[in-house]
């Protein structure tokens, strides 16, 4: 359980309305805080909003808003600023995976996850970041392990994710003097109800594995819930970087030394259908 290092401080949660990013709401809720869900349906994020006060948090506020809209964004933010006046921890958990061949992934494709997985969180850290200095707040990005590894068949997801831990390694370059904590977050498969079909369509023409979590590695899926409590003790502890499954953060380091063995690895890992 966190402690109650973030009672009364406000958390803001970029794709708040379900899966890790609702998950993690309800942890730093748990911890103190009065909760800021964004999500673009509204709808959606109503219903997110109605099932964390049903367990009894009631300090939740909802701001519908289009992440990849300059506009929306700035309103948000101002929105926030009028409503609080500060913001102690901002949480870009908004973003899409993908599956496809590389060479089959279009310009306009890219740029569809660049918008969500990469953007979005530039915009947000940019509007936040006035609040966030004079709070001396805390950001915390959620990446993936494709922010450490690449993995086949991820289709545009892995290069959006690499841009992600980039950026953060410069936030905390920079904002650490300033007294503005920087998280990046590097976990597996998170567990969902859909896991084994939400590619389907996507990897109809790749090989088996690539419709699994993970792109068929061989990790165990993380409990949004557990995961999420974790997020929130590594946030406290002031830590820069939680990968999980650990064991990945030396893969990641060898393949700085050695690539072409990690490529094996990774190959074997993923291999098993596709030869």
């Amino acid at each position: 359980m966190p402690s109650r290092k973030f009672q009364d401080q406000t958390v803001l949660v970029t794709g708040g309305s379900s899966g890790l990013g609702l998950a993690v709401a309800e942890a730093f809720a748990q911890a103190g805080a009065r909760i800021c869900l964004v999500a673009r349906n509204a709808d959606r994020l109503d219903l997110a909003a109605d099932e964390l006060k049903r367990r009894g948090y009631t300090r939740i506020t909802t701001f519908p808003a289009d992440v990849t809209c300059d506009e929306q964004v700035d309103n948000l933010f101002r929105s926030l600023e009028q409503q609080f006046s500060e913001l102690n921890v901002l949480v870009n958990a908004v973003g899409a995976s993908d599956r496809a061949a590389i060479l089959d992934v279009s310009p306009e494709r890219f740029q569809r996850l660049w918008e969500l997985n990469f953007l979005a969180v530039v915009r947000c850290t940019r509007a936040a970041a006035p609040m966030l200095t004079r709070s001396r707040g805390r950001i915390v990005n959620i990446g993936s392990l494709a922010s450490k590894v690449a993995s086949p068949y991820l289709g545009a997801y892995p290069a959006t994710k690499f841009a992600l831990a980039a950026y953060s390694q410069q936030l905390r370059l920079e904002l650490q003097p300033r007294g503005v904590h920087v998280l990046l977050v590097c976990p597996g498969p998170v567990e969902r109800k859909d896991a084994g079909s939400r590619y389907d369509a996507l990897a109809a023409d790749l090989p088996p594995s690539a419709r699994q979590p993970g792109g068929g590695a061989n990790l165990k899926s993380i409990n949004a819930s557990d995961l999420a409590q974790r997020i929130v003790s590594a946030c406290d502890r002031g830590e820069s970087e939680l990968v999980i499954p650990s064991k990945v953060k030396w893969l990641a380091a060898v393949a700085q030394i050695l690539p072409s063995w990690a490529d094996r690895v990774l190959l074997k890992s993923t291999r098993n259908d596709a030869q």
